[in-house]
């Protein structure tokens, strides 16, 4: 009798572009890690790194659209020996950012399953539409194989109804599925429980604030495991100050737009979705260059940073309230994990609540999950690099291992 396939390829299908990781989960080792940019124009890039072999590829020129690009994600892999025809393949997991209150856990792929995940694309225009790209082409390709959708939303279903509800009437939220969904969910599942066994802990024992910050930034309040508040709602654009998003802001200043400043819709959503955050306060959006313009004394940069630490307080601020009592802080995701300075400033004067870093420790840079809080400080301060891919792995592997792959509803 042949032994069980023990590999995942994760598949993260965005609009321009696919990342994707090949992992063998016996030791959760990486076969092969690569990404496909700029999908649809004439300077398109495909780089692929195998790491056994210690090679990286990189092709550069045309690639039509994503079906091309999956192809050509499958030719490297072929020329690596880990082709998709491989019988070491167990599944393909998709990451879906949202899955509405319909999907709470990882879920096998049928017809209705895209069909929902297709009906929930006015909540993430943005994501959804690749995201069904991506399967559909991943099934064409191998479709006797198990494909699982793993949603970003699903860690977030735990809120209860006093964080998930809008204060509106509820005859109009129930209609058009209005209410708090979260995303960044595979992201803050790893972060808490890694976060724990940073700890010495299991993830029951602990309460974690995750502040995952990258381009787009979340927060989440984190009880024995289950979220309770996250800062993202109905779609990525509430909470943090993020890249170009703006976050929280009053919703009369939609109207106000509008009416006053003659704005459509679809040019509001472009202001505040791609112009707005970092780059509409200064210009630019990655906080490396944000922290030299400030070494420099640029007074646009100092604001739009000033303005992102401040949200982020209130937010960790919010969430101490919200959990009562706090074991941990873990920084994550690109900013969160590079980032030295805005991790100091984010718990500069909350010392009363138990926050502060070392210096020396903040200074670190590692690749290791590492605590950041002088000894013996009442709440732990950590910094945790995310794997994103390796949560969607271990999801699907757990569910396509089990024989009783859930399909559809299983809420």
């Amino acid at each position: 009798m042949s032994p069980s396939p023990t590999r995942v390829l994760v598949l993260n299908s965005g609009s321009s572009s696919v990342k994707y990781q090949l992992l063998d989960m016996r030791d959760s080792s990486r076969l092969a890690v690569g990404l496909v940019e700029r999908i649809g124009e004439q300077t398109s890039r495909l780089r692929h790194t195998c790491p056994d072999s210690g090679g990286t590829r990189e092709a550069l020129g045309p690639i039509a659209d994503h079906e091309a690009a999956l192809k050509a994600v499958a030719e490297e892999l072929t020329r690596d020996g880990l082709g998709l025809d491989s019988p070491e393949l167990a599944a393909i997991g998709h990451r879906v950012v949202h899955g509405g209150m319909f999907f709470t856990e990882p879920t096998v792929i049928d017809d209705a399953v895209l069909a929902e995940i297709e009906r929930l694309i006015p909540v993430a225009p943005l994501h959804n539409p690749a995201n069904l790209t991506g399967i559909r082409t991943a099934q064409a390709l191998r479709p006797d194989l198990p494909q699982v959708a793993v949603f970003d939303t699903a860690f977030h279903t735990t809120m209860p109804e006093s964080a998930a509800r809008y204060a509106i009437d509820p005859k109009f939220a129930d209609r058009y599925r209005i209410r708090r969904y979260g995303f960044h969910g595979t992201s803050h599942a790893y972060v808490s429980r890694a976060t724990a066994r940073l700890l010495g802990r299991t993830p029951e024992e602990v309460n974690v604030i995750v502040l995952h910050l990258g381009n787009g930034a979340s927060a989440s309040a984190v009880r024995g495991g289950r979220c309770v508040d996250t800062s993202m709602g109905l779609t990525p654009l509430e909470g943090l100050v993020m890249g170009t998003r703006s976050g929280d802001l009053d919703p009369a200043v939609i109207f106000h737009l509008a009416r006053v400043g003659g704005m459509s819709m679809d040019e509001i959503d472009t202001l505040l979705n791609k112009r707005s955050g970092l780059f509409g306060l200064c210009g630019d959006n990655d906080m490396r260059e944000i922290r030299r313009r400030i070494d420099e004394g640029d007074e646009a940069a100092q604001l739009a940073f000033d303005i992102y630490i401040h949200r982020l307080k209130k937010y960790i601020g919010a969430y101490c309230a919200v959990l009562g009592r706090v074991d941990a802080v873990a920084f994550t995701a690109g900013v969160g994990e590079n980032a030295a300075p805005v991790r100091e400033a984010a718990v500069a004067g909350l010392e009363g609540l138990g926050l502060a870093v070392d210096p020396e420790l903040n200074a670190v840079r590692a690749d290791e999950p590492r605590l950041i809080s002088p000894a013996g400080a009442r709440v732990a301060v950590a910094v945790v690099p995310t794997d994103e891919e390796l949560e969607i792995a271990t999801q699907t592997y757990a569910l396509v291992g089990t024989g009783s792959a859930p399909v559809g509803n299983n809420s």
